[in-house]
C-alpha cells in the first residue's frame, strides 16, 4: 500500500516546512497570558474579565453577571476564530474603549494554540 507511505511523506513535509496543526498543550500554556483575569472550565466565574466558556459563537457583552464596557457591549461582534485572531493580537484595536488591559498575542501559531485550547470549553465549562 502506498497511500502510508504518502501520508508519512506529507506529514513530514508539513513538519520541515514549519506549518503545523493546532496544539492544544501549546494552548494550555499559552492560556497563563490569560489566567490572571479571566477563568475556564467547570466552575469558572467572571474576574477582571469574563469567563471563557462557550467564547465562540457568543457575542460580545453577553456573560450574565459580567460589568463590560460600553465599547464591548456596542461591538456587536460574535466570537469566531478569525474575530478572536484578530482580537487577541490588540484588543485595543479591535475594540476601540474596551478595558481589556492586554498587550496582545502576534504569534499566528500561538493564536491557533489558544483557539483550539478554549474551543474545548462549552457553555458549561465542559470538555467537548
Amino acid at each position: 500500500m502506498r497511500l502510508p507511505i504518502i501520508a508519512a511523506a506529507l506529514a513530514a513535509a508539513l513538519v520541515t516546512t514549519g506549518a503545523r496543526a493546532q496544539d492544544v498543550a501549546a494552548g494550555e500554556r499559552s492560556w497563563n497570558k490569560c489566567r490572571a483575569c479571566h477563568q475556564i472550565g467547570e466552575g469558572a466565574k467572571n474576574l477582571v474579565g469574563p469567563h471563557l466558556n462557550g467564547l465562540f459563537g457568543r457575542h460580545t457583552g453577553e456573560v450574565e453577571g459580567y460589568s463590560y464596557s460600553a465599547a464591548n457591549k456596542g461591538a456587536n461582534l460574535t466570537w469566531d476564530e478569525a474575530t478572536f485572531a484578530e482580537y487577541i493580537k490588540d484588543p485595543k484595536a479591535k475594540i476601540p474603549g474596551t478595558k481589556m488591559v492586554f498587550a496582545g498575542i502576534k504569534n499566528e501559531q500561538e493564536i491557533k494554540d489558544l483557539t483550539a485550547f478554549l474551543k474545548q470549553f462549552g457553555k458549561d465549562g465542559k470538555k467537548m
